[in-house]
């Protein structure tokens, strides 16, 4: 099993709507290696839901995928935000895992939190210049990102 930390923005889709769908395809990335990211998660894979753009951005749930490597379709939607005329059925150009909700956090785990403890030295998500929507997860920093959930 692997780790992941997915980001979204809260007035776009937030973990109130993925606990209210129950499950959702994780659509509309279009940066190639947060793409090959999303094409690496495998069934079961665990995904830290962290709302970005949000006041304060934080780590507020978790998922599971229960679908992987699943045809984006929004890069098929004509005029759509996502569209990319270069991809067809045949041949699409960009992937998705479909996403099951598994329950929000205890409390939002802030940015500054996260960044405050030593545990999480090294996660990508700290990193300047680091503004992948996907990215992969230790399980060391998975299981301080969950601690950091618990305190108060």
């Amino acid at each position: 099993m692997n780790y992941w930390l997915a980001k979204t923005e809260p007035e776009v889709y937030s973990i109130d709507d993925l606990a209210r769908d129950r499950r959702t395809l994780w659509t509309g990335v279009r940066n190639y290696q947060a793409r090959n990211f999303l094409r690496s998660m495998k069934r079961k894979d665990v995904v830290l839901i962290y709302h970005s753009n949000a006041e304060p951005p934080g780590l507020v749930g978790i998922a599971e995928v229960s679908k992987e490597d699943v045809a984006d379709p929004t890069q098929f939607e004509k005029g759509g935000e996502y569209h990319d005329p270069k991809a067809s059925q045949e041949h699409p150009r960009w992937f998705c895992p479909e996403l099951s909700f598994v329950k929000k956090l205890p409390r939002l785990v802030s940015l500054d939190a996260l960044r405050s403890d030593k545990a999480l030295d090294g996660l990508l998500l700290l990193q300047k210049g680091s503004r992948l929507s996907v990215i992969p997860v230790s399980e060391r920093h998975f299981h301080a990102m969950l601690t950091l959930s618990k305190v108060k």
